[in-house]
């Protein structure tokens, strides 16, 4: 097996565990507040990176990677949980889907922003498609308006594809289990004392399932899976790893239909193949006019 192959197994690895962040948090937030969803599951996450980088005696990061690791921290610890879990105390998991489809394509527009490359003009208007296209589903789906729940899924991707970018570039020189661990280490007082304000006593009375969906919340989605995304991405390259992001959308669709019941509607279908599309035909205009 090449690199490439190597690192897109192991990235959809991170991508299927991924996808069911949406349905999970739709089943938490039943029991538990959003914020302490967000916080919490971040904390725990936190304390076992401490541990991790404890036993693997990893040395502290420079100033210039510290500020790095507060970015990721700043998109993936903090920006897309806060938001995508508030935004499922009301919304749908399986429109989240459809919504967040459009995250390979941001991750590729903020790498072009952030590595100052130069696309092809195609690029930007194939973008502007694919942003058009959930754009539209938004406002079918909300009856003719966007919806606060539509811009706080919208905020949640973009925060985490700047993670993802920033990460994914870490990860070329770091161990990608470090780059993780140290960004949820950095932040972790912060969610310390936030879940301590959240948290409710009646909590203790939760039953199995909201404590397992929050455990699940707490060490796959927010730790585990970037073990296996960032390193894929390292392994496989960012370009050609990131494509298996693609499947996400789908994937989260068969999950929230699973584990919530939500219906798989033709409407969400067409516009989760029409997004992915977009998303692919960027990417080979992409690639043509590095190459």
């Amino acid at each position: 097996m090449n690199k490439e192959s190597k690192g897109m197994l192991i990235g959809f690895i991170g991508i299927l565990i991924f996808s069911l962040t949406l349905p999970i948090s739709k089943i938490t937030v039943v029991t538990f507040n959003p914020y302490f969803i967000a916080f919490g599951r971040a904390a725990l996450a936190g304390l076992v990176a401490l541990a991790y980088l404890s036993y693997k005696q990893e040395p502290l990061p420079s100033k210039t990677d510290l500020v790095k690791f507060a970015v990721i921290a700043l998109g993936v610890v903090f920006g897309f949980p806060i938001f995508t879990t508030v935004a499922m105390q009301d919304g749908s998991s399986s429109h989240g889907a459809v919504i967040l489809g459009m995250m390979p394509l941001a991750t590729t527009v903020i790498g072009v922003i952030r590595f100052k490359e130069r696309p092809s003009i195609g690029f930007w208007l194939v973008s502007m498609l694919g942003a058009g296209l959930v754009i539209t589903y938004a406002f079918l789906k909300g009856s003719g308006s966007f919806t606060y729940i539509d811009g706080l899924l919208v905020l949640g991707g973009i925060c985490a594809c700047i993670g993802y970018v920033e990460g994914g570039e870490l990860s070329r020189k770091m161990n990608p289990r470090t780059v993780i661990s140290w960004a949820l280490v950095i932040s972790l007082p912060i969610n310390l004392v936030m879940t301590y304000f959240t948290f409710s006593s009646s909590y203790l009375n939760a039953d199995v399932i909201a404590w397992t969906s929050f455990v699940y919340l707490s060490l796959f989605p927010m730790y585990l899976g970037f073990f296996f995304w960032y390193e894929g991405l390292a392994i496989g390259g960012i370009a050609r790893v990131s494509q298996v992001q693609l499947i996400q959308p789908f994937c989260t669709l068969l999950a929230s239909s699973f584990f919530l019941g939500d219906h798989l509607t033709a409407m969400n279908m067409v516009f989760a193949f029409l997004v992915v599309s977009t998303v692919i035909l960027s990417k080979r205009m992409l690639v043509k006019r590095s190459t």
